[in-house]
């Protein structure tokens, strides 16, 4: 099977950027991903692209194909880092614990909103230390920690009881500013590039195969995740029907690592263990046929949406595709190129033919089973 178009894909990076830069102003930390979903599933309307919702609220759209099965499954996940009132502390500033795993470090001077059953909340995340006329050199030898920060409060308050009585407590939800800066040099430096920018780039292909007529080749659904971060992501959003899923998430630029910023990363492996062999490789080589500039990676350090289905029990084939991201989990910075690069892959991947038949049922005989080299 196949349903190849042999033109290149004309992808909108105008469009890509306008929807990149609209979900980055949208604060959507894990747990408070709602307005983010309304603003995706508007944007799906908007397109003409059927979608349904989770009960939570992650979305599954799906593009038919010419032929139903095996379907695939494209995925990226809308929530991002942030913070949680760990406690009101007597100065009436706030104790954070992350959401997600990032370092305090990335955190001090972060214009942030706190959302409180009073109301929204604007304040700024400091080290304890914060003045050096005050503490010399001591606010250089502070620890790196999240005890070692506060969030102050842009209201009135001289104490737990006025912080109180603004309606913010224990558990309230902290949405970091995201500061994006789009550069004449083609580089996006923002906080939350991991993941909006693989939900941009999703978007971006997804339109341009709408605009283009382009069918793919069997069922393709459009999946974006609300709880990645914290490890859940796409493990209750899957259709029995799909058989292949390919995550769209961030790469490590980074000493070590063969990430960039430019070109597609395919990753080979993470923390869970490799990606499949198969459909690793099929990316590949769809990448190397449509002269995508591309590279491959292993990350140590690292989980996706890939790993949270998995653990669910979902028996697919899974990969990882990724744009180049430097200083991952702090101030990010990417390269539009990347993105570009990506959503021609993600189009060539949904086009491209189907080469293991037998997935299109969950369970059958050894006919069809795939072979690996033994040489």
């Amino acid at each position: 099977m196949s349903g190849a178009t042999l033109t290149s894909p004309k992808i909108d990076l105008d469009y890509l950027n306008a929807r990149l830069g609209e979900l980055l102003n949208l604060p959507s930390p894990t747990g408070y991903t709602d307005e983010a979903v309304w603003a995706l599933c508007r944007e799906l309307e908007r397109l003409g692209l059927d979608y349904e919702l989770t009960r939570r609220g992650a979305i599954r759209a799906r593009l038919p194909g010419l032929e139903a099965n095996p379907a695939r499954a494209i995925v990226a996940h809308v929530d991002t880092l942030g913070a949680q009132v760990k406690a009101v502390k007597d100065n009436g500033r706030l104790e954070l614990v992350p959401i997600g795993h990032w370092s305090s470090r990335f955190a001090e001077g972060a214009r942030c909103t706190v959302f409180a059953e009073g109301g929204g909340y604007r304040g700024t995340i400091l080290p304890l230390k914060a003045s050096g006329h005050t503490f010399n050199e001591e606010v250089d030898d502070q620890p790196v920690n999240w005890r070692q920060v506060e969030l102050r409060i842009d209201a009135v308050t001289h104490g737990r009881a006025d912080t109180l009585a603004l309606g913010v407590d224990v558990g309230d939800i902290v949405a970091i500013d995201a500061q994006p800066e789009f550069t004449d040099s083609g580089f996006i430096v923002s906080r939350h590039l991991d993941d909006k920018a693989g939900v941009a780039v999703m978007l971006a292909a997804l339109e341009c195969m709408l605009r283009e007529e382009r069918t793919p080749t069997v069922d393709t659904w459009w999946l974006f995740t609300i709880a990645e971060e914290v490890g859940v992501g796409a493990s209750s959003v899957l259709v029995p029907d799909v058989a292949a899923l390919v995550t769209v998430d961030n790469g490590t630029t980074a000493p070590g690592q063969n990430s960039s910023e430019f070109g597609v990363t395919i990753a080979m492996a993470d923390q869970t263990g490799p990606f499949d062999w198969h459909l690793s490789r099929k990316l590949v080589q769809l990448a190397r046929d449509h002269d995508i500039p591309h590279q491959k990676d292993v990350f140590r350090y690292y989980r996706s949406d890939s790993a949270s289905a998995l653990e669910s029990g979902a028996d697919i084939r899974t990969a990882l595709v990724t744009f180049g991201v430097d200083a991952s989990h702090g101030y990010e910075r990417i390269h539009q190129n990347a993105l570009f690069d990506l959503a021609r892959l993600l189009i060539a991947y949904a086009q491209s033919g189907v080469e293991i038949e037998r997935d299109a049922r969950a369970l059958t005989s050894i006919r069809g089973f795939t072979h690996q080299p033994r040489i």
